[in-house]
């Protein structure tokens, strides 16, 4: 067998390295994905289990004044129905502090 050349040897290495550099940054959007998601299911839990907490409703009314301006996609914003829906006491303060969110919601 022929020894190669460092010229193939050198284009055989970037390929190479090409293909690791990619799988890294597959890798690296699997523990963003991963990271992510579990952020979203500590704040959801919170949401579901301890909704009448003092925290868990600044998180909830919080949600509601971020999360429009984050979405940018309608199919985006129905995902999160839920979360844009004041409940129990929000309701009441935002119905008096912000006619705006109640025009908003009603025009959906």
């Amino acid at each position: 067998m022929a020894r190669r050349t460092i010229g193939e040897r050198l284009a055989r290495l970037e390929a190479q390295k090409k293909t690791l550099q990619m799988r890294l940054g597959k890798q690296e959007r699997a523990i963003d994905t991963r990271r992510k998601i579990l952020i979203g299911a500590l704040v959801l839990h919170r949401l579901e289990h301890e909704g009448g907490a003092p925290f868990a409703r600044e998180l909830a009314a919080w949600l509601r004044t971020e999360l429009p301006k984050f979405l940018l996609r309608d199919a985006d914003r129905g995902l999160f129905n839920d979360i844009f829906a004041p409940q129990g006491d929000d309701r009441a303060a935002s119905d008096g502090a912000d006619g705006a969110t109640h025009h908003r919601e009603a025009n959906r």
